[in-house]
């Protein structure tokens, strides 16, 4: 079976515990193991899937954690790559008493990740290449990398899954370098998804609506616009289809988003494999698609049961689809 590959950001978030502390003033922090394509990679892998990981972390025993971690999943790491110059790179986060966080981002290896190190990568191993990095808009080596992979993927007409990650504390003064980036893999993909927010952010439009037409204007590709507990709205050759999502008591979102792209990623896969991924899933009916997101947002919903990304994809298998 051909992998699944996701390239990006792994990092280590640290979580303060000191309930409604600044981070200048908390003292308690909650080590764990992050980053959006090492969610998604961990998630397709707890479910059965075959899976790698390119990006880059430090010599460090923080590297060494986030390998264990992800190999403990099944996710092939021989492509996440050591720096013995740099350290690994850290999150951290506080929620305020406000509602708001406090957030400092301490970026090390995974922005280094670099087109020579992408070079050695065996495109004819992979059925999947997935796009779903926080960190790859911002300057720097890996920025390039993530487009010298894009284009390879373009080149050999794999099927490429984009999920443009927006996090507003990583892009205050740079927003309009996200869109303008964002824009680019949306109209050179086969699958992306997005939060509502994020719709209406790269579209520029005021309404759900407008900014499904403004995207189905751009793209072929289908895609999914996450709601919450109002479900996903699936957009198929540009008819709108609402997939209900599955009740829940949630303990904590974080990765709900990535385990619903692992999960859509997973079933492609599985698809491929038994049909052939020449037609990169023009084959797909309506109905097709109707229960890939509708299983997708189980697997989101699964994740939201349990505290930290991590752990509850630990919780994932494919049973979870019957």
């Amino acid at each position: 079976m051909k992998k699944i590959l996701c390239i990006g950001e792994v990092l280590i978030d640290m979580i303060c515990t000191d309930k409604g502390m600044a981070l200048q003033h908390g003292n308690h922090f909650l080590k764990k193991a992050g980053g959006a394509p090492a969610n998604v990679a961990a998630a397709i892998a707890a479910l059965g899937g075959k899976v790698e990981l390119a990006a880059k972390v430090g010599s460090d025993p923080f590297g060494d954690h986030l390998v264990e971690v992800l190999s403990s999943f099944g996710v092939d790491t021989k492509l996440l790559i050591r720096d013995r110059g740099n350290f690994t790179t850290f999150a951290f986060v506080s929620l305020l008493e406000n509602g708001e966080r406090d957030f400092y981002f301490n970026r090390g290896a995974d922005g280094l990740l670099d087109i020579s190190d992408m070079k050695t990568v065996d495109i004819n191993n992979y059925s999947i290449m997935h796009f779903g990095s926080a960190t790859a808009f911002l300057p720097g080596p890996l920025q390039l990398a993530y487009k010298f992979l894009h284009e390879r993927s373009v080149a050999n007409n794999l099927f490429i899954s984009f999920d443009p990650n927006y996090r507003q504390l990583l892009f205050r003064d740079k927003q309009a370098s996200f869109v303008r980036q964002s824009w680019h893999y949306i109209e050179n993909c086969d699958f992306f998804k997005m939060s509502d927010e994020e719709a209406l952010l790269i579209t520029g439009c005021s309404t759900l609506d407008e900014a499904v037409e403004a995207l189905s204007a751009k793209t072929p590709a289908v895609f999914a616009i996450t709601l919450g507990k109002e479900g996903t709205l699936l957009v198929l050759h540009n008819e709108k289809i609402h997939v209900d999502s599955i009740p829940v008591n949630p303990v904590d979102t974080t990765g709900a988003g990535d385990a619903f792209v692992g999960a859509v990623l997973y079933q492609l896969q599985e698809h491929f494999q038994l049909r052939g991924q020449n037609h990169k899933g023009k084959d797909l009916t309506k109905d097709n698609w109707r229960q890939i997101t509708s299983n997708a947002n189980k697997a989101g919903a699964r994740t939201c049961e349990y505290m930290g990304a991590m752990e509850a994809f630990r919780q994932l298998n494919n049973s979870i689809f019957r």
